[in-house]
């Protein structure tokens, strides 16, 4: 085991060894050949156990088949919840676990990239009693959480009753008739999934991970794998004292003794014109079902969301899930259902579908739908001694990582002279709200970048430039995606590193600059 320094409270704001590009992979990559943690998987969870491990001072390598938040990092709803879900269908546990990170997100980890963003629940004519009443207790018990996890009301106010004259004041074209008020509460929002990722994984470069991407790897055993460079064809063989499989989708093809039961969550990415000018997080029951709601969420660059589903997906796992024509169909009605003016295909932008790494649970105890499974992670041992993490969710990533690893130093000869230090360790950009509204950049790279902003749009101005007419991604976001944030390919700028890509039509407008920000590499 080596030890590379650092500590919890580092703050990063600067670029430095938290650089990833190509030719830092290339000389890392090349030099493998024994760490104490191997890491197959490079969505959030993976990334984080990158993290935990380089943090304690142990050598690390994450390698990832794809891209950094290639599989379902990317295809959440962009929020960080407190667990009201799970406190309406009385899992207080997980609840509790999920307004506590959501606090430490906030808070610690990552101010930059969360923000607080109000939520409504209009008590809609169509709404039954019983499906209004159940929100507002779900609101409740998510103050009582919210409380107990120590999220200050200066972060997240405490829910109330409020009339629909200001519901209409978040979301304008909702149907005024017959509405009865509503609810309004407060969460956690990402600015985007696929950046927090990015994120994590820098912070894990900083402290000495090797961040691997577009390489998979095979023959997979408790003490090492054979990894496979996709770009270039190279095989080589990589010892490891430990092994965490954190493949997500795909950790049954990692290690035996995994058996999953996916389920697919779909949004619909629509303009905000839509709506109106959204500025909170629209919840509309679903008829006929208690606890099932739609959302509308506003988004980054004049965008919402809205999702999502719960359906079981079976069958072979694709690489890139797509959204089911009854899918959007159920989507665009419960959402019409609720606005004044319906919602049609014509409005939509975009969708996508992401893939939930369910552990099969047997259909025990009326788990007859994958609505019905546990959210809760687990972590497994198969008889060769790899460590595999399934299940849980995006805000909890922290958590489940933690425990990932030290379930598998446990079961190791490793000597580690440190705990589990990630709900102190701030991510790159990362600072107070204070430093943030100090930093001398525009809104949109502080949103995104934190306090690294200033390096991002250093340069000629004309950086700061969009990179064609009617997008709001400019030249220096590219450029940086491709200098320091480890993107390879321009699938990677544009479906991870920015969310261009959610639009063909937008992903033919942006694709020459992003050729051209690689021709200059």
């Amino acid at each position: 085991m080596i030890d590379r320094g650092g500590g919890a409270g580092k703050a990063f704001s600067t670029v430095g060894n938290a650089s990833l590009n190509a030719a830092r992979r290339t000389r890392e990559l090349n030099a493998l050949s024994a760490v104490d943690v191997l890491v197959v998987g490079g969505g959030v969870t993976g990334a984080g156990v990158a993290l935990d491990a380089a943090a304690r001072g142990l050598t690390v390598a994450l390698v990832e088949k794809h891209d950094l938040a290639f599989g379902t990092s990317r295809w959440s709803s962009k929020l960080v919840h407190g667990g009201l879900r799970y406190l309406a269908s009385g899992h207080v546990g997980i609840a509790y676990e999920s307004a506590v990170e959501r606090g430490i997100l906030m808070k610690t980890t990552a101010p930059h990239l969360v923000h607080p963003i109000p939520q409504i629940a209009p008590w809609l004519p169509q709404a039954k009693f019983v499906q209004a009443a159940l929100l507002r207790s779900a609101f409740l018990g998510g103050d009582v959480l919210r409380t107990f996890a120590r999220t200050s009301d200066d972060y997240l106010p405490h829910s109330r009753r409020v009339s629909s004259a200001e519901i209409l004041r978040y979301a304008p074209t909702l149907k005024p008739e017959g509405m009865r008020g509503g609810f309004l509460t407060w969460d956690g929002q990402l600015y985007d999934d696929a950046r927090l990722v990015v994120a994590i994984a820098r912070t894990a470069a900083q402290y000495g991970a090797r961040i691997l991407t577009h390489v998979a790897a095979t023959d997979v055993t408790g003490r090492g794998a054979v990894l496979v460079d996709q770009l270039t064809g190279d095989r080589r063989s990589v010892d490891a004292r430990v092994v965490i499989n954190a493949a997500g989708i795909w950790a049954d093809q990692v290690a035996s003794g995994i058996k999953l039961r996916p389920s697919r969550g779909t949004h619909l990415v629509l303009p905000q014109s839509v709506f109106g000018g959204l500025s909170a997080v629209l919840t509309v029951p679903v008829p006929g079902e208690l606890r099932r709601v739609v959302m509308a969420i506003p988004a980054p660059d004049d965008r919402v969301y809205v999702g999502l589903t719960d359906e079981e997906a079976p069958g072979p796992v694709s690489d890139v899930p797509h959204a089911t024509e009854t899918e959007i169909d159920f989507l665009l009605n419960t959402i019409s259902a609720a606005v004044q003016q319906p919602v049609t295909r014509a409005d939509l932008l975009g969708t996508y579908a992401g893939l939930r790494p369910l552990l099969d649970t047997g259909h025990k105890n009326g788990e007859d739908k994958t609505a019905d499974i546990s959210r809760r992670h687990a972590v497994i041992t198969s008889p060769d001694g790899v460590v595999t993490i399934v299940g849980g969710k995006l805000t909890t990533y922290r958590r489940m990582a933690q425990d990932a690893l030290d379930k598998a130093l446990a079961q190791s000869a490793l000597e580690v002279r440190r705990s589990c230090e990630t709900h102190r360790i701030p991510l790159v950009g990362a600072a107070d709200r204070v430093h943030l509204a100090a930093v001398r950049a525009p809104a949109r790279f502080v949103q995104r970048y934190g306090v690294e902003a200033p390096q991002v749009i250093a340069g000629p101005p004309e950086l700061q430039d969009p990179i064609a007419p009617g997008l709001r991604t400019t030249y220096a976001e590219v450029r940086f995606a491709v200098r320091h944030e480890g993107a390879l390919t321009e699938d990677d700028v544009l479906d991870r590193r920015t969310r261009i890509g959610l639009s063909a039509a937008d992903r033919e407008l942006a694709l020459p600059a992003v050729r051209e920000a690689f021709a200059a590499v």
